[in-house]
Order: structure tokens, then sequence, then C-alpha cells
């Protein structure tokens, strides 16, 4: 017995001085491994008579717990210490501000789209919206487009290829969203007064024309409509949307679907290379517009000897480079988050019909 209290001593007073977790290991291993020096002690225990294994055998046992009941305490003590060393290291003053962190902001696009929205949608017009991939019917020939016309070229317009054998006309992707006119005429006929924002493509780039750009239509049926309405709602918005009363001017011109058709300028003068709305005596065109052409009401179902109206269409990137005056059309559209933070909005400033322009 006087060998185990020795042997209790000298191991406890090693796992006592144990400095580190690796060093605790290997006295584990060394006191309590298959050939650890008390594993070899319990092993002594066979080749004992029956009187010295029954007094042997929990004296070792009871080393045995209490070396392993220190191993235990001694490694919760040495986490303990790792633990508030690392803390010390770490240590930190909480009541510091916090670092800066950007916070994403609003495209122009958007921002504008919801601008427009909400000053048309005060006057009364609906937001209408339709499919980027049309038909050739909905996107030249209900429109009074001629086969022979231009925009119909592809040079001008992204057409689908159909498979082998399909002789149906292509598909193209829209060249404006006047297709969402017509079809909002054949599912709600007149009157109606809406208007149609959305992307539109055509085969053009450079400084003020992109392939894909956004592009916001009007329309209004009813049965005395004329220009001179048409002239107030222009008149109207542009004011809202530049904040400052806004002078149109309506030059003739011809679109296919539209007759009367004119092209709209809005006052503004040019300083020091850089446009101001609303003042001068300059002339910018923004738009084009015109009254619908009975051809297109009769192909949208609405009887053209009951109904009339007016439309118009404008680049919602373009009143945009307008008006918070940015010079590139492309870089709209290249994803420069130097740009977006020099021309994005904060996500509270977006407009909205509740809240107002």
């Amino acid at each position: 017995m006087d060998g185990l209290n020795e042997l209790r001593g000298s191991w406890l007073e090693r796992i006592a001085s144990a400095s580190d977790e690796a060093a605790l290991e290997d006295m584990r291993v060394a006191a309590l491994g298959k050939k650890g020096e008390i594993s070899l002690k319990m092993r002594e225990l066979g080749g004992m008579s029956p009187e010295e294994r029954q007094v042997a055998g929990p004296a070792l046992n009871a080393l045995k717990d209490e070396v392993a009941t220190a191993l235990t305490a001694k490694k919760a003590a040495l986490g303990d210490a790792a633990l508030d060393e690392r803390l010390k290291a770490e240590w930190l003053d909480v009541t510091l501000p916090s670092r800066h962190r950007r916070s994403g902001t609003i495209h122009p696009v958007s921002q504008v789209t919801e601008e427009v929205t909400a000053i048309f949608a005060d006057m009364g017009f609906a937001v209408a919206e339709g499919p980027q991939i049309e038909t050739d019917f909905y996107n030249f020939d209900a429109l009074n487009i001629p086969g022979h016309h231009p925009a119909r070229a592809e040079m001008d317009t992204f057409y689908t290829h159909r498979a082998e054998g399909d002789n149906r006309p292509p598909h193209v992707l829209r060249t404006h969203t006047s297709p969402v006119q017509i079809r909002y005429m054949e599912a709600n006929g007149a009157p109606c007064r809406i208007i149609a924002p959305g992307r539109v493509y055509r085969a053009d780039y450079d400084q003020t024309h992109t392939p894909m750009f956004h592009q916001v239509e009007g329309l209004a049926i009813d049965k005395d409509i004329s220009m001179a309405n048409l002239k107030w709602v222009l008149e109207e918005f542009f004011s809202a949307y530049f904040g400052t009363a806004v002078k149109t001017r309506f030059r003739a011109s011809h679109f296919p679907f539209t007759e009367p058709s004119a092209e709209v300028d809005i006052q503004c003068s040019w300083e020091g290379g850089t446009v101001k709305v609303g003042e001068g005596d300059d002339w910018l065109e923004v738009l084009g517009s015109g009254m619908v052409h009975p051809k297109v009401l009769q192909a949208a179902g609405v009887d053209p000897s009951q109904w009339q109206g007016f439309a118009f269409g404008m680049g919602i990137d373009r009143i945009a480079m307008l008006k918070y005056g940015i010079p590139d059309l492309r870089a709209f559209f290249d994803s420069d988050l130097r740009w977006l933070r020099h021309y994005g909005f904060a996500s509270l400033d977006m407009p909205s019909v509740h809240a107002g322009v």
C-alpha cells in the first residue's frame, strides 16, 4: 500500500505541474494507457492471492479514479487559462463606433421608372405590362407598320430563329412597348388610360443608344380626346418630373401608328455644355406622339368610328440622363459600382403613389 501512496503522490504532483494540454495528454497515456504505469499495476492483480487481491483491487481502482479525476480537472483548468489569455489578446472596446458599411443604391432607371409611374398614376393612368418576346403581329402588323418598313429589317431588330421546317413568322425582341397597348385594348376595350413601361431592344449602340433600353408609352382612348389633351398631359408630366414649369413644342412628323403625328420638344437652355430644362430659348426633342391611327384601333378590336385617343412614347433612360446629368447612356449597363454609388439613390428616396414624388 505504501507503494500505491507514493505512486499516487507522484502522479498527482506531475499532473499539477503540467504546463499545457499536450503534456497532460502524454501523462494520461503514461498513467492510464494500455501500457501505462497504473494499468500495468492493475494487471498484477491476476497473480495475487485472493486475500491480497481483496485489499489491492479497491486501492488500485481508487488510485485510477483519482488520477483520472485529476487529469480531467487539470485539463479544464488549462482550457480556462488558455481562454483567458486569448480573451485578453482579443479585447475589444464595444463602445467604439462601428465601421462604416456601404449600403446598396437604387439604379437611376428604377428610380425614374417609379417617378414616371407615380406622376402618371396621379393623372389617372394605370400601368400595363406585356411580354418582351413578341410576335410579328403585335410588334409590327397591328401597329400599321408595313412589311417594307426599315424597322422590320434584321439590321434594326432582333429576330428569333425558328426550327428547320417551321414556316411561321419569327418572334422578335420587342422594339417598343406599343404591343402592350394592343394587348390591353384587346382584353379591356375602350375607354382606357394606361402607361406601359419596360425593356425594349434595338440593334444600335453608341453614346445615346444601347441594344437594350427602357421605354414608357402612354395611351388614352375615349370618345372626345384630342391633341389638346395630349399637350396638357405631357406638359403636366414634364413640369412634375423636372420640378419646374416646362413648355412643349409640337413638330409635325410621321409614325405609322399615329395620325396626325408629332415630335415633342421641351424648352431648355445650353450653358457650359449642360442642358437646363424649363428655361431659355432652345428646344430639345424628347418623344414621339400623335392621335392613334384608326387601323391600330381596328387591329385591337376597338371601333374607330366611336373611339379615338392619343399615344406617346419616350425613353426612360434618356429622361434620366436629362434630369440627373448623366452624360453617357452606355454607363447605365456597365455594372460599375463607382458609377452606381455616384448616381444611385438611397432606398428611402424611392417615390411611390402613396408617398408622392
